[in-house]
């Protein structure tokens, strides 16, 4: 995400630099450049009664209840599931995730399936794993 932040930065430079600077062009600019920096990273937290997964400055968030999580596992994403917040319909799923192909796959009991990108699967299944059986 920080190179594809990078490459769109660079982009509009060169562009305003050939085109002028007009505000209307520069305003939607900067906007879609916070958007961008909005997932840069993810955080993914426990504590005793909830996972909570948030993006870079807290606009986009999410929080599950480690009693509604009935199965956490480890999985790879496919390239094609992207970067971000991606709801997918085959299989029926939310993904979260910043970059690269490791994340873990949580089933709530409403049948809900997320996945969360992570570079350290093991440690994030493991946490999950422990908390949802304290939980219950």
């Amino acid at each position: 995400m920080l190179f594809v932040l990078f490459a769109i930065t660079l982009l509009y430079g060169i562009i305003l630099t050939q085109t002028g600077l007009e505000f209307l062009v520069v305003l939607i600019m900067a906007f879609v450049i916070f958007i961008l920096s909005c997932f840069l990273t993810l955080q993914v937290m426990i504590d005793e009664n909830y996972l909570r997964v948030k993006f870079t400055c807290g606009i986009f968030k999410k929080r599950f209840l480690l009693k509604d999580i009935v199965s956490a596992k480890k999985v790879k994403n496919h390239w094609y599931y992207g970067w971000g917040i991606r709801l997918w319909m085959w299989p029926y799923m939310w993904v979260y995730n910043v970059s690269g192909f490791n994340a873990i796959e949580i089933t709530t009991k409403n049948n809900k399936i997320y996945r969360i990108g992570t570079d350290e699967p093991d440690k994030l299944e493991q946490a999950i794993l422990q908390s949802i059986q304290q939980a219950k």
